[in-house]
């Protein structure tokens, strides 16, 4: 790529990696499922003004948003609500790579050659290991709620793949307006309308920015970037790119948030990403052909 678009990979990742240290702020303010909400409705309002109607039947959009809203979104915020760590969260995530290639291979016949095997045995045994020493020093409930979600990016990628949107933007934010009326009615009934109703009275300049930031920056300025840069680039030149992301958000939750990395994360890290890229760019044998825009679409490349 160009310096000035590896510039820009690099800087999306990083944003990324960020948003996990934000989403804790936030997390501060608001109760997980609200905020939640107010995450997708920042992101999709005014936009789906904008880009016109869904470039893809309902059915697609209305799964999507679900399985990425709800699941994915809905149980990380709660995770992380519940003492899941910011940088932990980033790195945990990473594994939807592995949950992606086991639910194509159930359900496209996609089967994974040898490499690609690998790589999942590698990043599941960097996820044992996380697992452990989380399990050590914090609420193992609450990475299990990470690796859930993990799964749920995992099934939003392959129903991603089975909708093929020919505009990924547009499927973005549609799918994006999907999920803010369940996660409202879900934070009425868990939350409660008492605590929404103080957490929105309460909130201030910081809690405001970190809606703002996940919404705005995170997902439409880094969602709008990487598609840009995967409509110039191969998915297979872009995507690497992303690895980065457990990486910043390490490195910014211990920096900005004092998390302390032990040795036992710092090797999760390096066998999860590790496993992470073997995965993502190891050899596939395919018994179903799948179309070559699903294929590359930029949905499955980047964390949102």
């Amino acid at each position: 790529m160009r310096p000035a678009h590896t510039g820009l990979a690099v800087l999306v990742t990083a944003l990324w990696g960020v948003n996990f240290v934000v989403i804790d702020v936030g997390l501060a303010h608001v109760p997980p499922l609200l905020f939640c909400a107010l995450r997708f409705a920042f992101a999709a309002l005014p936009a789906v003004f904008l880009v016109g109607r869904p470039c893809v039947r309902w059915r697609w959009v209305v799964a999507v948003g679900l399985a990425l809203g709800v699941g994915k979104f809905g149980l990380l915020f709660i995770g992380m609500n519940q003492g899941m760590p910011a940088g932990l969260s980033s790195l945990v995530l990473q594994a939807q790579a592995v949950f992606t290639a086991l639910i194509a291979f159930a359900f496209l016949g996609e089967r994974p050659g040898r490499v690609r095997a690998l790589g999942m045995v590698v990043a599941v045994a960097g996820i044992v290991v996380a697992a452990v020493d989380e399990g050590g020093s914090g609420p193992l409930a609450a990475f299990a709620l990470v690796v859930v979600a993990a799964a749920f990016w995992g099934v939003s990628n392959v129903l991603t793949r089975k909708a093929a949107p020919g505009r990924a933007f547009n499927f973005m934010v549609w799918s994006s307006a999907v999920p803010v009326l369940p996660l409202l009615g879900l934070s009425l009934l868990f939350e409660g309308p008492a605590r929404e109703g103080r957490a929105l009275a309460g909130l201030d300049v910081q809690g405001v920015s970190a809606i703002l930031f996940v919404a705005l920056v995170a997902t439409l300025f880094g969602f709008g970037t990487w598609s840009h840069l995967l409509r110039r680039y191969d998915a297979s030149t872009v995507a690497p790119y992303s690895l980065l992301v457990p990486v910043f958000g390490m490195t910014s939750s211990a920096v900005l948030l004092g998390e302390q990395v032990s040795a036992s994360r710092w090797c999760a890290g390096v066998l999860l990403v590790g496993g992470v890229a073997l995965t993502s760019t190891g050899g596939l044998k395919r018994r179903a052909t799948a179309s070559a825009a699903a294929a590359s679409n930029p949905l499955l490349t980047q964390p949102r």
